[in-house]
């Protein structure tokens, strides 16, 4: 059997497996409807276990995902607790903080005001706060992509001493934007906290009004994200008369030291996360904005091209950034989004403009990266490429005891014998289905092409070493268990 003919005979028997019925666990946010399309499938019992999965393995007080397919979002669940004591359960609807997230909605107000002739990019800061000194010809365009060299006010993976106090912009901004630079403006990249705050507060002087007053009218409203709110971990904001969740149903957030015990995540001084991570919001609440991105519905095609292009620093060199969006490819794919982390909660945004995908991942814990959640949502949501399914395949098949000799060549077939199979199936086959797959290594040896894989199931991290010959024959798959 040739590559091309396996790689149609595995993707037809996934399709067959995973072609159920879509549906909605647990209560919806309001205003919001699951595709219906009769191409929209997804295999919702995996996400489930493999949402459970996570949790279960991290400790995390909650999750919730939502997953956007063929550009519609097609599933939205919570799992766990929003709230400990007291207790309460984490719905579609309740509302996480979506931290450093906030940057992609301060990068697009900007956008709309460029839109509008209200401001320029390349607007030097010396135009809106003529008082700056070493940060005076710093360009908007340079905060926005964190090529500034303003320092960061948060580089801590906690809250410090002076964040428990609470702060203005204005305080932020007189305190950090007058130190030294950290490098020449546009000849390096360092993420930066209070870049976003500098834009969040041109963002006001040009609008004339606040910047969630801005997004609300400009952005939330227009794609019917009624659920959003302005995060405050000090006294709870309403989301405005569109609002359909009530304080109560908000996540509050959770943290804890090493391996001990799960405890209420201390809070942030009001004000300091202006601009840069300001925002509360459901999974299905971005999976809006998300939709608005891979449809480019809410910006012009001018903005959209500023907004999705990575950063060309001076030396040429270009950065996997642009406004207020990471952008690379990952395993080949094309990939744009935006993490955030800050005290007792998590998130991961990603969209896959291709394939018109997306994942949203929030939890209310500050200890277990939700990455590594969007990896395996991604393993269900996005086809393989070729060599990934036949890996996947084989793999399977070994886990089974069986193997189709055909796809192996003879010093492969030698290799595996009865009693390697029967090792192979009592071995493999426990560990339950793979969670992920990941080429980190390819290599040419021998006349073969060498593939090292990384391997996840529910409790093992595995490695495979494939090699195969030119008409695509397998030599040698060996599977082995990691140690990292």
């Amino acid at each position: 059997m040739t590559a091309a003919r396996l790689l149609h005979a595995v993707l037809r028997s996934a399709a067959l497996r995973s072609a159920v019925l879509l549906c909605l666990c647990g209560t919806m946010a309001p205003a919001l409807a699951l595709a219906e399309s009769s191409n929209a499938v997804l295999d919702t019992a995996s996400v489930d276990a493999i949402a459970k999965e996570w949790l279960w393995s991290t400790g995390a007080p909650s999750v919730s995902i939502a997953i956007v397919q063929q550009g519609r979002l097609v599933y939205a669940k919570a799992y766990g607790s929003a709230k400990l004591s007291p207790s309460a359960s984490a719905t579609p609807a309740s509302r996480y903080a979506i931290d450093s997230v906030s940057k992609e909605f301060t990068a697009a107000a900007a956008l709309l005001l460029a839109q509008d002739g209200k401001l320029s990019l390349d607007d030097p800061l010396s135009k809106w706060f003529p008082t700056l000194h070493a940060a005076a010809a710093v360009t908007l365009r340079q905060l926005l992509t964190h090529t500034s060299g303003i320092r960061d006010y948060w580089p801590q993976d906690f809250v410090t001493r002076e964040m428990t106090r609470p702060t203005t912009t204005a305080a932020l901004i007189e305190e950090w934007a007058r130190r030294p630079l950290d490098f020449e403006p546009g000849t390096d990249w360092q993420y930066s906290n209070t870049g976003y705050v500098l834009a969040g507060a041109i963002v006001e002087k040009a609008a004339g009004e606040t910047l969630f007053e801005f997004l609300r009218s400009h952005v939330f409203t227009a794609l019917r994200m009624w659920n959003v709110a302005e995060y405050s971990p000090v006294a709870e904001h309403s989301a405005g008369e569109h609002s359909a969740a009530a304080p109560s149903n908000d996540a509050s957030g959770y943290t804890r030291f090493g391996l001990g015990p799960v405890i209420a995540a201390p809070k942030e001084g009001a004000g300091w996360l202006f601009g840069a991570a300001n925002l509360s919001m459901s999974p299905s609440d971005l999976a809006l904005w998300d939709v608005s991105l891979l449809d480019r519905s809410l910006l012009d095609a001018d903005s959209y091209r500023a907004e999705f292009d990575p950063v060309k620093l001076k030396s040429g060199r270009v950065q996997d950034y642009a406004l207020g969006l990471d952008v690379e490819y990952v395993q080949g794919r094309l990939r744009i989004g935006h993490s955030g982390s800050g005290s007792g909660f998590q998130a991961d945004n990603r969209l896959w403009p291709k394939e018109r995908a997306a994942i949203i991942v929030l939890t209310n814990s500050d200890w277990a990266p939700p990455a590594g959640l969007s990896d395996r949502l991604a393993f269900i949501l996005l086809p393989p490429k070729p060599e990934e399914a036949r890996v996947r395949e084989i793999f399977r098949q070994m886990q089974s005891g069986s193997v189709d000799r055909a796809l192996f060549t003879a010093t492969g077939n030698f290799y595996l014998t009865a009693a390697a199979l029967r090792d192979l199936r009592s071995s493999l086959g426990p560990l339950g289905p793979a969670r992920w797959m990941e080429l980190e290594q390819q290599t040419q040896r021998g006349g073969m092409i060498t593939r090292r894989w990384k391997i996840l199931c529910r409790e093992a991290r595995l490695e495979a070493i494939e090699r195969s010959r030119p008409n695509g024959q397998i030599e040698e798959f060996i599977v082995a268990k990691r140690d990292d």
